[in-house]
């Protein structure tokens, strides 16, 4: 059974909120990891999950992100 992909809105939303990151921005790298991580899966129910769990940490541990 797969897991139900989640609202992509909503993640980028959260992302950019907890680290105080344009939506814009989370967007993108959010896009541009769910694509590479899809790209290499042979199981797909977790790499909405695993690309929005990337994300969340490049930009918590990268401080020269841009505004």
């Amino acid at each position: 059974m797969s897991q139900p992909e989640p609202n992509i809105d909503e993640v980028v939303r959260s992302i950019a909120e907890e680290t105080d990151t344009p939506t814009e921005t989370v967007s993108k790298m959010y896009a541009d990891t769910l694509a590479t991580y899809r790209d290499e899966a042979r199981v797909f129910d977790y790499v909405p999950l695993f690309a929005a769990k990337k994300v969340r940490n490049q930009l918590r541990h990268n401080p020269h992100r841009k505004h």
